[in-house]
């Protein structure tokens, strides 16, 4: 009988109980950790015969641990110590980054002037490009004027192809993303060679904080379900 697709979200054993924390731990049908021991196997190799992925796995597990403090009163009473951005900071300093890249939404241009000082002043060349870069226009995408934020004048499309050839172009060595587009973000993964990390998500709507949907799924965003 075939095993079903993973679906660790829908787990319903306590977190100190999975088989996934402690080796005689439960297991739900759909459970990777139980049915998928050969794919296991194989990620574990890659960390095994890549000297690169295996240093970058080991100091984000570094990094992880230090984002927490009171580490000798054990797990449950550890608590957050460090924000996103210096945590950013200090794995790009582990890693011995030299070249930071941030592709950014000209929608939180003024948070990228922060950003792009902050982490310069750490030492960091940075090299920034903004989603519109290169002015081409949304028609080349297909768009119709109806389809655009504005359809009385052409647009400017975003272009996060580009915005990652720049970064590609620097040779930078790790690059942040910053409010990009759903979707947007997306091409920009694909097309980046260095590895990436967002520090912020685009949501026009919440500040840029989607989970606030998400915590209010039982009250004012009960719609969405």
């Amino acid at each position: 009988m075939a095993k079903q697709p993973a679906n660790c979200a829908r787990c319903p054993f306590k977190i100190a109980d999975r088989l996934c924390r402690e080796a005689q731990g439960k297991s739900p049908d759909f459970c990777p950790t139980a049915n998928l021991q050969e794919l296991v196997g194989q990620s574990l190799d890659e960390y095994r015969t890549h000297d690169d992925l295996h240093e970058f796995a080991r100091q984000a597990s570094i990094q992880e641990s230090s984002g927490y403090g009171n580490h000798d009163q054990g797990y449950e009473n550890v608590r957050p110590i460090k924000s996103r951005i210096e945590e950013i900071i200090e794995f790009a300093e582990r890693m011995d980054y030299k070249k930071l890249g941030m592709a950014f939404c000209i929608g939180l241009r003024k948070e990228a002037q922060a950003i792009e000082k902050l982490i310069g002043a750490r030492g960091f060349e940075m090299v920034t490009v903004v989603c519109k870069v290169g002015r081409s226009s949304k028609q080349i995408i297909g768009l119709d004027r109806s389809e655009q934020i504005d359809p009385a004048k052409d647009e400017a499309m975003c272009n996060p192809v580009l915005q990652a050839m720049v970064l590609n172009r620097e040779k930078t060595d790790f690059n942040i993303l910053l409010g990009l587009c759903v979707g947007h973000d997306s091409l920009f993964f694909k097309y980046s060679e260095a590895l990436c990390t967002v520090l912020a998500v685009k949501d026009r709507l919440l500040g840029h904080n989607p989970l606030a949907a998400v915590y209010n799924l039982d009250s004012y965003y009960r719609a969405l379900k």
